[in-house]
């Protein structure tokens, strides 16, 4: 039997949709893969942008249960029998060093690296175009940390104090300009790429080294940093963002400013943090520790 027009234009009109649907089918297959071999070579791209960490296996590695003290301001009281003593670089001697060293304590310092301080004595070395919107403490304003060819001598020469009076370590505070408003456009990548600058370049120095906050950023700074020291995670349900170091047998110092001790302590301890609460404003001597 002859087929009918209508029967030819069917069959036609079905080899059609096969054609177009097979064609759809290995276009979707072809951009599929594009966007995969994209994405991996930017992490690549990423990855090979960051140095290889410098190691310093003399350097201070703190047990993941380790005691320890944070003061910034007024004279430093030394009478915590603690393994660890976080203190301001510029406002103590080398022989309040001395003094600690002496009673078995570990001594870190205490840098800003990411706001410029206008009462510090090396404040004239920063120039205007680095200077950028108050971070909501007087007499700070972030640092355009792009430019590192101006801040990387500045903070080096910071270090290189922090050695000479005979800490043992480092803290450098608001290394996550990237997250907050900054007055400058300055990209994840950019905080990464200055942030192990700062770590590698203490490492060079002999000096443990703390990721100061950053949680977002935790897991590509892992290979560069000793240890955490964290503001207020359990208040902004942060934590498990640096378990990582934990579970790299690397300590997490934490602190909380405004949460009881009741509500917090128990799960800091039982993720072997190193927890305590401390007034923040200022942060002095006063001290409650989880363990």
């Amino acid at each position: 039997m002859l087929a009918t027009q209508s029967s030819r234009d069917h069959v036609a009109a079905c080899r059609l949709w096969r054609l177009l649907f097979t064609f759809a089918l290995a276009l979707f297959a072809l951009l599929s893969t594009a966007g995969v071999a994209a994405a991996h070579t930017a992490r690549m791209q990423n990855s090979a942008s960051l140095p290889a960490p410098v190691n310093c296996p003399g350097c201070w590695h703190p047990a993941l249960n380790t005691s320890w003290q944070w003061q910034l301001t007024g004279t430093v009281d030394q009478s915590f029998n603690v393994t660890m003593y976080d203190i301001d670089m510029f406002d103590n001697t080398a022989s309040v060093v001395q003094s600690l060293h002496n009673a078995g304590r570990i001594v870190i310092c205490y840098i800003d690296a990411g706001t410029w301080e206008n009462w510090r004595p090396d404040a004239n070395q920063f120039p205007a175009s680095v200077k950028g919107d108050n971070n909501g403490w007087p007499g700070e304003v972030w640092l355009d940390i792009r430019q590192q060819s101006i801040l990387d001598p500045i903070m080096e020469a910071r270090m290189d104090q922090c050695k000479a009076k005979g800490f043992d370590g480092v803290e450098f505070d608001n290394v996550d300009g990237y997250s907050n408003t900054t007055g400058f456009s300055i990209s994840a990548n950019d905080q990464l790429s200055y942030n192990v600058f700062l770590a590698n370049a203490a490492h060079q120095r002999g000096l443990s080294v703390a990721l100061k906050n950053d949680p977002d950023q935790v897991k590509k700074l892992l290979p560069y940093f000793d240890w955490e020291l964290d503001e207020q995670c359990f208040e902004y349900t942060e934590c498990d963002k640096l378990t990582p170091f934990i579970q790299a047998g690397k300590a997490v110092m934490e602190v909380e400013y405004n949460l009881d001790t009741s509500s917090f302590c128990p799960q800091a301890n039982k993720m072997n943090f190193n927890s305590m609460k401390k007034h923040q404003d200022p942060v002095d001597a006063w001290r409650e520790a989880c363990r």
